[in-house]
Order: structure tokens, then sequence, then C-alpha cells
């Protein structure tokens, strides 16, 4: 039964997405990366305000520690951070959500046969830290080949790397105890959140980015509705093997998703060169000022030549 529950669950959130991601609206030509979209425009804005370009000019100078891309990571980051810290607080605080966590972990516990716990354990390797390493290394070798890019492994580094340091400093901060009705949870440290969650999260959005990369619509939705299909497979995993709160896998998933998405955006979306966006949105906003310019030199032209002959 929970097996099956699991299976029901990854496959309907994963066809939910995957329908969401190919319903997305299309441009007739190649799109740009969201975090091109949004720094042409931040540049077209910037160039046509000179206070605001003198401003701004720090984040949009690419020299500085990619500007606009770290700028727009550090919203991602804090909007993160308020979520898995409202997640710690409730999980400490509000009854309500601590019986959710009971109820969940008993129902697993009462419905948990040989089979489907035997099922459980082979999916929920799919978010353990040596599966991934060993996903990680292969997607980087292929990926790094095919693409000729010397951003891909940095990227997967950033990812996963920041991911696990993230994961493990939250969870000796919160130091959540884990369900008790499976013995073997004692023995794998603190609960919030789930490392396995996060670890998945995090590592399959990365795989459908980098494996997503100048596919058509209908690739790209598939791999979005695996990735996080897959994520959620190994988060229900954790639950139903009772090694885990629901809450925690929930705060799991945010991190994970929140983490990959700040990185998305530093390395510049499909194109995944660190700080490509800040030199878009610089280049912008220079060429626009530069348009404005010459207009601005001719209406001045225009009010002087103008002048003379009102005084005639």
């Amino acid at each position: 039964m929970p097996f099956l529950l699991l299976l029901l669950l990854a496959v309907a959130v994963g066809f939910v997405v995957g329908l969401i991601a190919w319903r997305y609206p299309r441009n007739a030509g190649p799109s740009p990366a969201p975090a091109f979209d949004a720094a042409r425009k931040v540049g077209e804005t910037v160039g046509k305000h000179p206070r605001l370009r003198a401003v701004l000019d720090a984040r949009l100078d690419p020299a500085t520690a990619t500007g606009l891309a770290l700028t727009l990571a550090l919203v991602f980051a804090i909007g993160g951070g308020v979520l898995l810290g409202v997640l710690a607080y409730l999980v400490r605080t509000n009854p309500h959500l601590i019986g959710i966590d009971n109820g969940v972990a008993k129902w697993a516990n009462i419905h948990a046969s040989t089979i489907s716990t035997y099922g459980l354990k082979l999916v929920t390797q799919l978010g353990g830290i040596y599966t991934v390493i060993v996903l990680c290394l292969v997607l980087a070798l292929a990926e790094t080949i095919v693409e000729r890019s010397v951003w891909v492994i940095p990227f997967i580094v950033a990812v996963m790397g920041g991911e696990e340091v993230l994961t493990t400093t939250i969870k000796q901060l919160t130091d959540r105890v884990r369900p008790t009705l499976n013995p073997a949870a004692a023995m794998l440290g603190p609960s919030f959140p789930s490392g396995h969650s996060a670890t998945a999260a995090a590592f399959y959005a990365t795989a459908a980015l980098l494996l997503g990369r100048r596919r058509g619509q209908p690739t790209r939705a598939v791999l979005a509705g695996l990735a996080v299909g897959l994520a959620v497979a190994v988060a229900a995993s954790r639950v139903l093997l009772d090694v885990h709160w629901l809450s925690d896998v929930i705060a799991g998933l945010a991190l994970g998703w929140a983490w990959f998405a700040v990185c998305a955006i530093a390395f510049g979306g499909r194109l995944l060169r660190f700080g490509a966006a800040a030199e878009t949105a610089a280049r912008v906003a220079e060429a626009t000022a530069a348009i404005d310019r010459p207009q601005s030199r001719s209406s001045e032209t225009g009010r002087q030549s103008a002048a003379p002959e009102a005084s005639k």
C-alpha cells in the first residue's frame, strides 16, 4: 500500500509539472533564458535614466562579482531562507503541524509490508549521496563532451556542493528528533530538513536543465516532469519508511529547488556561463544610453537655434 501510494503520487505530480512545462507559452523563435530576458529589460530601463544608471552601475558591471546575477540570486536565497525558517519554527511550536507529522508516520507504520518496504528502499536510494555522486560524474562527463563547455562541471559542483553544505548546517542548527517508529532512524542524525529530498530535488532539476538545453519543448516538459516526479518519490519514500517527518521532506524539497534556482540564475540559465545575465544587462544599458545621447543632443541644439530666432 505505501509503495503504491508513492508511485501514484510521483506519477501524478510529475505529469502535472510536465503538462505545465509543455503548455508554457512558446515564442516562434528560440526563446531566451528567463535570466537574459529579465536582464535585457533591466538594461533598457536603466539605460534611459542616467541617475538610475549611476546608482546601479556596480550591479550591472560584469566585473563586479557578476552584479545583477548575484543580486537576483540573493532575492531567491532570502525567499528560500524565509520558507525554511517558517517551517523550522512551526515544527517546534505548531501542534497542528506536529499532529499531521505524527498521523502520517503512524499510517505508514501500520500499512507497511515486506514488499512495500523493499520497494521504498530502492526508491530512496535515488536520493542517496553515493548514487547521486555517481550520477553527477556521468552527467558532468557526458555534458562536457557533448556541449564542450567548461561551465558544466562548476555548475554541478555549485548546485550539489552548496545544497549539501546548507542541508548539513540547517540540520545541526535545528537538531530535530526523527520518528521513533523505525529503530533505524535513531542512527541517522538530525531530521530537519530531509537530506535525501534536498539532494534529489537539486540533482534531478540540474540534470533536467542540462539535458534539456537546445532541445524542443516536449523533451524539456518530459524532463521537468521526471525531475519533479523523482524528487517527490524520494521524499515520499523517506516519510513512508518512517525515517523522516512529512514536514522534513517538504523543507528538503524547498531547499533543493530553491538552491538550484539560485545557481541557475547565477550561471545564466540555459547558457550556464557565470555572470552572463549581468553582462547582458550592462551591454543593453550601455546601448540604450548611447541611443538616447544623440537624441538629447539634437533636441538641445534645436533649442539653442530657436533661442536667437525668438530674440529677433
